[in-house]
């Protein structure tokens, strides 16, 4: 099977939510076809090599091109694209995906989203896959419920009514979709009833996260992973530090916080305090979660599902979460998480994770995410999918 796969970023190195999926759907792929990968560079890092991606037969990046230009807002208004597929339109990559095709035709091609949609008529009789990190006008409809000002609420709403009018014409002609929980395909097959639609939920190499249950001793120390330039994640970090830690403090005044993730915000960063820890970006974020009391994810908005909540679990800390940022996760409330979203719900929950039951739910976390979400199993479920599609087309 030959397989094309094109991304609108760089999964090297795979530390974010959207990456670790980009990712090791791509390792999984490249294990079992002759996967090419073609992907927009990150000017902020160094460009990864075949070294990095052993399992492709040809790897191509192209560099990122400029986003939210005077020309590309107007054709994102009154063009055939929304802004968010505009952004990511390109000459170089367009010529980069004529040379590519021109080595013969692929048997699949798989979009890592819907921001690479501008590029289908290049990809004209190909049978296309589109790769759902979220429902996209579901998340830009939820940030114009809580953007900050009128003209990004405007925004919002014009920009979430024209990703939906596409939306509902890559349902009606794509071969197949890929979707991140049973939710989401609901929802999609409520539009587009006829359309191939497969659960492939997001995954965690839980191999590389050490059991530390039970060694809970001293640890003092709350923990809220993600990138910290992602608007859902800043909206969560600024209400929580603001809203609900001063509550925490008079309860636990020897607790700490800690925000890690790249590229803080000035909003994000002005919360630096003695008790409140900005991280910006870390090599690595385990030590972090070895020394975790609790993660919380007190997200407000956002979509998809949050592969911080399982790196957590599979690290064996007890998750805190909005109901929000726990959606579309196979996650039972007090057996493998604790919801909170008011004020005293999160207060309620602290006090818990300061008790024996943290252990409990730390174990029950870590053995969900063991049985059901490790990559590797993941990956086998996506690579079937693609060859019984391909069968039964």
């Amino acid at each position: 099977m030959r397989v094309l796969f094109l991304s609108p970023r760089q999964s090297w190195p795979p530390v974010s939510g959207a990456k670790l999926r980009d990712y090791h759907f791509a390792k999984a792929l490249g294990a079992r076809t002759r996967l090419t990968y073609a992907f927009f560079s990150d000017p902020a890092a160094e460009t990864p090599s075949i070294q990095q991606f052993p399992f492709c037969e040809e790897l191509t990046a192209v560099a990122a091109p400029a986003m939210y230009t005077p020309g590309k807002i107007v054709r994102g208004i009154f063009g055939r694209w929304p802004l968010p597929v505009v952004n990511y339109s390109s000459k170089e990559m367009a010529a980069a995906i004529r040379g590519i095709t021109a080595s013969g035709p692929f048997d699949l091609v798989h979009l890592d989203s819907m921001h690479m949609a501008a590029y289908t008529p290049l990809l004209a009789g190909a049978r296309i896959v589109y790769n759902w990190h979220n429902i996209e006008s579901e998340l830009m409809s939820r940030y114009a419920e809580t953007a900050p000002t009128i003209a990004h609420r405007v925004y919002g709403t014009l920009t979430a009514n024209r990703i939906s009018a596409l939306e509902k014409d890559l349902l009606a002609t794509a071969f197949g979709h890929v979707v991140c929980s049973q939710r989401e395909k609901d929802h999609l097959k409520q539009i587009a009833p006829q359309a191939r639609i497969q659960v492939i939920e997001n995954g965690v190499d839980v191999s590389a996260f050490p059991e530390v249950i039970g060694r809970r001793e001293g640890r003092k120390r709350l923990l809220f992973v993600g990138a910290m330039s992602y608007h859902a994640n800043i909206d969560a970090a600024v209400w929580f530090t603001r809203t609900v830690w001063p509550g925490i403090l008079r309860r636990f005044p020897d607790w700490k916080l800690a925000l890690v993730g790249s590229n803080p915000s000035p909003a994000v960063r002005e919360l630096q305090s003695k008790d409140v820890e900005v991280t910006g970006t870390v090599p690595s974020v385990a030590p972090y979660y070895e020394d975790a009391l609790a993660a919380i994810v007190p997200l407000r908005t956002g979509g998809g599902t949050r592969l911080k909540i399982l790196e957590a679990l599979a690290a064996g800390v007890p998750v805190i979460s909005s109901t929000l940022g726990a959606e579309g996760l196979a996650v039972t409330p007090n057996e493998h998480i604790l919801i909170a979203d008011r004020e005293q719900d999160w207060m309620n929950a602290l006090e818990v994770i300061s008790g024996p039951r943290a252990s409990e739910l730390a174990a029950a976390g870590r053995k969900l995410v063991e049985s059901r979400y490790d990559w590797t199993a993941l990956g086998d479920t996506l690579f079937e999918t693609y060859r019984r599609w391909l069968k039964d087309a």
